[in-house]
């Protein structure tokens, strides 16, 4: 059975992944990857950059760029590690906390209404299915190897 690209192609246009971008909270128009930003350091208790960066798999050049972006958005704020000057600790600010909890919930209510054409059975399903794929995917060494 060859597998079709065709099926990941259209998934990634349903969930928006192509849009330049993602979200619009208040006036605050949000990036794929600063949604994918926000959601880690909101997720992660008191990261680095670098952890950040790792988790998502960015090199730290680019994700830097876009920590500057969310701190004049006043978004994110960064703080000198107490044990260590050098590495900057992320968290959000009450703005950033508001934007990343709206998407949040814009999420929760797409997946919801995803899911909500599907039987209990299904839903597993494709749940387990996904954790499955997520799992060999990150056993690959073909492409990225994000740390989740």
């Amino acid at each position: 059975m060859e597998i079709s690209r065709d099926i990941f192609h259209v998934l990634t246009r349903r969930f928006g992944l192509l849009n330049k971008n993602c979200c619009t909270v208040g006036n605050f128009e949000i990036s794929l990857v600063q949604s994918h930003i926000l959601y880690e350091i909101d997720k992660q208790k008191e990261p680095s950059m670098q952890q950040i960066a790792d988790t998502l798999a960015m090199d730290i050049t680019t994700f830097s760029r876009q920590i500057q972006t969310l701190v004049k958005m006043e978004l994110v704020k960064k703080t000198p590690s107490p044990l260590d000057k050098r590495v900057s600790i992320l968290s959000l600010t009450v703005q950033g906390k508001f934007v990343a909890t709206s998407i949040d919930h814009s999420m929760n209510a797409y997946l919801e209404e995803v899911f909500s054409h599907m039987n209990e059975f299904e839903k597993e399903t494709v749940l387990r299915s996904l954790q499955l794929l997520n799992d060999c995917m990150a056993k690959t060494s073909v492409c990225c190897t994000p740390l989740y």
